[in-house]
């Protein structure tokens, strides 16, 4: 898999796993065949209740632990910097791991007004070996300038939403004027039916012989953008990553950015300057 390297000098695999919704027994199976298919960045988080899972995952793999990318998020109710130290150090326990590769804040919250004390928490656990690398997600232009002029570091990563319906353009020219890579969660939308069965994802899906979700992965690589995608089965987890043997054309990416829904199209409304994650 190809790689991208972050401003920081760790490089992450070109493709992340996404376990929101991915638990219990069924989520171990879930998680381990798709370690077996290739993924190595495993992105998980305290909301989504499965650390137990990934951390089972991991131990049953028959990958290194340190060939595993595993990359967390703090969530809203630990903004505080004490309580932020603090979670990182029990998330750390829950999956049974001594280290993040990468560690996220989940949300700005920035009516609350603290993501600059968390940000500071994340800087020291990572000077203490606690975490690799460090980013953000859904953070826009002003919460990125405030955290990197409140503590002199950038983040490495801001993870937003960005789909077809939603392609966020602008966010993503902001996190690359700063040399802050993107990575996209739900790339395909939240409702999957409705975005891979668009006709223009299908006409140049059949253009080059791949699927529809494969379009909208090249579509972000080829927009220097890391994409986080969840699969259950087998065979859609290896059509995943199996994108890295043709190249769309300019005209193709424009019309896959046309698709663009602009506010209407967010899965869940979620405007990071309204959405408050106290959880």
């Amino acid at each position: 898999m190809d790689t991208f390297l972050l401003n920081d000098g760790h490089t992450l695999p070109a493709i992340g796993f996404g376990t929101v919704g991915v638990q219990g027994a069924k989520g171990v199976i879930e998680l381990t065949t798709a370690i077996d298919n290739g993924y190595r960045l495993i992105d998980t988080s305290t909301n989504y209740n499965n650390e137990g899972m990934v951390g089972e995952a991991i131990r049953r793999s028959s990958v290194p632990r340190e060939e595993l990318i595993i990359s967390s998020k703090l969530p809203g109710l630990a903004h505080d910097y004490d309580k932020a130290f603090k979670l990182i150090q029990e998330q750390l326990y829950r999956i049974g791991i001594d280290y993040f590769d990468k560690y996220l804040i989940h949300w700005p919250n920035p009516k609350v007004g603290k993501y600059d004390q968390a940000w500071q928490a994340l800087v020291d656990a990572q000077k203490l070996g606690l975490i690799k690398t460090i980013g953000v997600s859904n953070f826009l232009e002003e919460h990125l300038d405030r955290i990197i002029d409140k503590t002199g570091v950038t983040p490495a990563t801001n993870q937003i939403e960005r789909h077809p319906y939603f392609n966020n353009n602008e966010l993503v020219q902001v996190n690359n004027d700063r040399g802050i890579l993107t990575e996209a969660w739900s790339p395909f939308g939240r409702n999957i039916v409705d975005i891979l069965a668009d006709d223009t994802l299908k006409q140049i899906a059949e253009k080059y012989d791949k699927t529809p979700g494969q379009i909208v992965l090249r579509w972000n690589l080829q927009n220097n953008v890391l994409p986080i995608v969840k699969a259950s089965s087998p065979k859609h987890q290896q059509e995943n990553v199996d994108v890295f043997d043709f190249e769309l054309t300019e005209e193709d990416i424009q019309a896959i950015d046309a698709m663009d829904k602009g506010e209407d199209g967010r899965v869940e409304g979620q405007h990071p300057n309204e959405y408050e994650e106290f959880v």
